[in-house]
This record gives C-alpha cells, structure tokens and sequence, in this order.
C-alpha cells in the first residue's frame, strides 16, 4: 500500500510515517515542515490518503480524492454537521473511513457498551473521558460515538454535555463529562447503575502508536472496498 499522509507533520502523522516506512508512503503533506503544502501538489500514484490533520481540511481532503478516485481514511475529529454531510454524500463515489478513534479496543467497547444499555435496563449512564491538556473538541469524538451507540439501542436518551446545572438528575439522561491534564493519550469509561448493582466498562490508551497501528490497518482493508462509508465496527466485523 502507498498511502499519502494528510497532517504528516502532526504527532500522528509522526507516528504513522515511522510505522508505515518510507517504502509504503507516497508523500506527506502539511502546512510546516519539508512536506508538500496542499494534496493538490501531489500528481504521482496513491492507493489512499491517511489525513490526522484538522476537520477543516474535509472539504479539501474530499476534492482531492474524489477527483482521483482515491479512498480516504478520516482519523480527525471535531467535524461540525456540514462537513458530516459532506462526508456522508463524498461516501458515494468513493470508499471512506471516518472514526474518531482508530483503536479496535475503543470498537470492542462501542460494542460492549451497546449491548449493556439494551440488556441492563432502566439505569443511570454516565461517560468520563479525559485527554492531553491541548485537546481542542471536548467532549472527545471518540466519547459521541460511544455515547451514540448507547443511544441508539436506548433512543430515548439525552445527552447532558458537562453537567453544570443545579438540579436532580433526569431519568432519561446519559452524561458525558471531559478531563483534560497533562499528557494523558485518552481514557475513556462508561458508568451503568440501577442502584442496586453497577457496571463500568472502561477503556485506557497507553501509547499513540496504537491509533496509527489501527489507521494503517484499516487504510489496508479500506483501499478494496467499493465506495462508501465505514467505521471500526465494519472492520471488526471482518
């Protein structure tokens, strides 16, 4: 696979050039550094761009590839409606994977914790994530999608985004609380009680390497399938 690196001056890009090898990479791209400054400086041969760069860069991203017929993979995050949209329509001319986190332990939890919410009935749900002090969307994209497959087994859930109101928790509310300190890489855990018992699922990232790990393999499978969007759980499912 040769992959063009969208951000490849970021820390994850970073870690993506080391783990790809200069041999699988088909140019970089970013606005510092000795890279390429836009996508459309490149006119060689990609099987798919990797972008960990800036959600404002969608629109851009998408041109690009759908004028190339290139499959993208979208590990950013903070994306506001318009450019979900343009994501979704870009998906049907060719193939995207968009998540807010490349981890298949992050997947693995997404699923866990769809299943608890429809299996453990009437409950209290709370989401805790903290991340790195320079952390730009809070709540995180990865804590949405977690909170989004909740919802989506228990559709009659809100969600409370930073709970600062002097009040009685409501019953059908789902919580969704930000840390951010330090250098932490991201924690991520979900809290279900119905006062009688409690469940925690909880998922801890020791080291970036493994979202770069889990954006090439999925760059991998993306580059054979036919346009579309997909996410962790379609490669998990695979």
């Amino acid at each position: 696979m040769k992959a063009i690196i969208n951000g490849a001056n970021g820390r994850m890009g970073r870690i993506v050039a080391e783990m790809l090898g200069s041999e699988n990479i088909a140019a970089g791209v970013d606005v510092t550094g000795d890279f390429l400054r836009k996508l459309d400086d490149f006119h060689g041969e990609a099987d798919c761009v990797i972008d960990f760069s800036n959600h404002k860069a969608v629109g851009e991203i998408l041109k690009f590839c759908t004028s190339r017929n290139i499959p993208v993979l979208i590990a950013s995050t903070g994306h506001d409606d318009s450019e979900r949209n343009l994501i979704h329509e870009s998906s049907r001319n060719i193939p995207i994977f968009f998540s807010p986190n490349m981890s298949l332990g992050v997947a693995i939890l997404s699923d866990l914790a769809a299943r608890v919410a429809n299996l453990f009935g009437d409950c209290d749900i709370e989401i805790i994530e903290a991340h790195h002090n320079q952390k730009l969307d809070v709540p995180s994209g990865t804590a949405l999608a977690l909170a989004n497959a909740i919802k989506n087994a228990k559709p009659e859930l809100e969600f409370n985004i930073g709970r600062h109101e002097n009040a009685k928790r409501k019953s059908n509310e789902l919580g969704i609380h930000s840390l951010r300190y330090g250098s932490e890489v991201g924690t991520h855990e979900i809290i279900f009680s119905n006062g009688l018992e409690t469940i925690s699922l909880r998922h801890d990232a020791k080291d970036r390497a493994l979202f770069a790990k889990g954006a090439i393999k999925a760059a991998e499978w993306l580059i054979a399938q036919k346009p579309g969007l997909y996410n962790m759980k379609d490669l998990i499912g695979n």
